[in-house]
C-alpha cells in the first residue's frame, strides 16, 4: 500500500544556489509518513490514542539528484518490509519523473519504552494490500 504527498519547495528549505538542504528530505519523509498510516487505516493520532507509539529507529537517505527552489516535489511512500516489531516505509522523492532521493524509515512500535510486538489488528492492516 502506498500514499503520496506533494509541495513545492520552499525558499527557506534551500541553499543560497537554491539547493534543498539535506535534511529536508527527512521532513518531506515524515510528511508522506503521515499520509502512509492513514492510508493503511491507522491514522497517527488514533494509534498514539491506543498506546501504540511508532518511532523511528533508523533512517537511510540514498541521493541521485538535487531539488531546487521552485521546484515541486512529490513524495511516494510505500511499504518496504513489516518486522514483528517495525516497518520499514520507502519514501521515493522526485521532481516530476526525476528521482532526487530514497529516504527509508524503520518504525518500531514501542510500549512503556521497549520495542513492542505490533497489536495484531496494527500488524494486519500494514500487511495487507
Amino acid at each position: 500500500m502506498s500514499a503520496r504527498w506533494s509541495s513545492p519547495v520552499r525558499y527557506v528549505e534551500c541553499d543560497q544556489q537554491g539547493v534543498v538542504f539535506n535534511s529536508h528530505y527527512l521532513t518531506w519523509a515524515d510528511e508522506a509518513s503521515t499520509a502512509w498510516w492513514a492510508a493503511h487505516g491507522l491514522p497517527w493520532d488514533e494509534l498514539v490514542a491506543r498506546g501504540v507509539d511508532p518511532v523511528v529507529k533508523a533512517s537511510t537517505l540514498e541521493w541521485r539528484s538535487s531539488a531546487r527552489w521552485g521546484d515541486t516535489v512529490t513524495v511516494d511512500a510505500e511499504t518496504e518490509q513489516v518486522g514483528r516489531t517495525s516497518v520499514t516505509v520507502r519514501s521515493t522523492v522526485r521532481v516530476g519523473e526525476r528521482v532526487c532521493c530514497v529516504v527509508r524509515n524503520t518504525y518500531v512500535c514501542v510500549a512503556d519504552g521497549v520495542a513492542a510486538a505490533w497489536p495484531d489488528d496494527v500488524r494486519e492492516k500494514l500487511t495487507a494490500g
